[in-house]
């Protein structure tokens, strides 16, 4: 059991700018289920769980709120599916910087790390063994979970007592490039960590009072995840 519980987003914190793919697939994903043509354009699609992007690309089409929570499930599935039937190129090249030399030496120390991601699961998981980092995490919160990344921490941190992984107690910390990520911290008792590798504009980060904000992993002090 660990004394300790580091919390992984994935875009923006772990990697960026690892291509169209993602996007195309929820648009695919819509088209398969409904026969509509959509668009992510002036979708804020920074910080969003993946069901509430679709939802906005839905609405942005004008379509009533009762079909889009009846067709959501499938699209859900259709989504992951174009996803994976899509060639993913490899995209070490395209991880955070330090994150796998960060990642390692929490393995070695035998912290508990889990993944907090608007992601869809199959999508998150398949995004990262193209980065090569999957092996790191066992349980996530992933988009399709709860409602609110809020919800999906709440999971996230359940998964790891329930599975004996963290001590009660532990020094939980959640590491983000997004707003979104420090209120899911915040409502959930527990350390913020946010790191500037997203596209989130400068002073918003700040504006929502993380315990921490960094450049990048390259200057995280071990220490404050130990308490």
């Amino acid at each position: 059991m660990s004394p300790s519980l580091v919390l992984f987003d994935i875009d923006g914190t772990l990697v960026r700018r690892a291509g169209p793919q993602h996007r195309l697939a929820l648009i695919r994903a819509v088209h398969d289920v409904l026969g509509l043509d959509t668009t992510t354009d002036g979708v804020p699609l920074h910080g969003m769980l993946d069901p509430d992007i679709i939802r906005c690309m839905l609405e942005n089409a004008d379509i009533a709120p009762s079909d889009i929570d009846a067709a959501m499930p499938a699209i859900l599935i259709a989504a992951e599916e174009a996803y994976l039937a899509t060639e993913i190129p490899d995209i070490r090249d395209k991880r955070c910087p330090a994150v796998p030399e960060i990642l390692d030496l929490l393995a070695e120390r035998g912290v508990a790390m889990a993944l907090v991601t608007g992601n869809l699961p199959r999508i998150g998981w398949r995004k990262l063994e193209r980065a090569g980092i999957h092996h790191y995490f066992r349980h996530g919160g992933f988009g399709g979970m709860a409602p609110t990344r809020g919800g999906l921490t709440k999971l996230a941190i359940a998964d790891a007592l329930r599975d004996g992984r963290i001590t009660p107690g532990a020094r939980i910390s959640l590491i983000g490039d997004a707003p979104q990520d420090i209120r899911a911290a915040q409502e959930n008792g527990i350390q913020s960590i946010a790191v500037r590798t997203g596209v989130t504009p400068p002073g918003e980060l700040e504006a929502c009072g993380p315990d921490h904000l960094l450049e990048d992993l390259t200057r995280l002090d071990l220490s404050i995840l130990f308490g």
